[in-house]
């Protein structure tokens, strides 16, 4: 679930990457919507699920990156629950970055933040759906044995950040099963 920067990297982004303010609800839905719009693999609704998760208290760690008072990307961490109970569990997504600063480091720098922030509180791990070529340079390793049934096996990816690892699947919190709503077709061009 990332719609940032895949791909070889250009210049990077000169940016500052803060915790998530109350502020920064609309300003983060907007940059979600313009992320994801153009990939193939979206349902067009993630800027409906981070307002769910925010909407449900599910927003563990919600960092921005901001650029001259603009917010240019933005990345979630929600809890996760493995089958066995075993807490401290976590999931990485969404993830974004403006179009038009993609593949120059922000998905990165926020991804790695993140990371940063959940080993502090001694998180247990994280669980992903994603492209393995860019999720394994944070260390994350395709676990198609921990995949929840309705989640697609080849891409769920797992990082335990101590040192036991829960017994069975991982599954993502209950809203990401929600439908979420789309705009209505008129306010999408259709």
């Amino acid at each position: 679930m990332s719609a940032s920067d895949t791909g070889t990297l250009s210049a990077s982004v000169d940016c500052e990457i803060r915790p998530e303010r109350p502020d920064d609800r609309d300003a983060i839905h907007e940059l979600t919507r313009r992320a994801f719009a153009p990939m193939p693999y979206s349902d067009g609704d993630e800027q409906y699920l981070l307002d769910a998760l925010r909407d449900a208290s599910a927003l563990s760690v919600s960092l921005v990156a901001e650029q001259a008072g603009a917010i240019v990307g933005h990345v979630a961490f929600s809890p996760a629950f493995p089958a066995d109970g075993s807490p401290g569990w976590y999931a990485l997504g969404p993830v974004s970055a403006d179009p038009d600063l993609q593949k120059r480091g922000i998905g990165s720098r926020l991804i790695g933040t993140g990371l940063d922030r959940l080993r502090a509180r001694g998180a247990a791990g994280c669980i992903l759906v994603g492209d393995p070529a860019y999720y394994s340079r944070f260390g994350f390793r395709l676990r198609p044995d921990r995949a929840p049934e309705d989640q697609p096996k080849n891409y769920f990816q797992m990082l335990p950040l101590g040192d036991a690892e829960p017994a069975g699947s991982i599954d993502f919190h209950p809203v990401f099963r929600a439908d979420h709503g789309r705009e209505p077709a008129s306010d999408r061009g259709e």
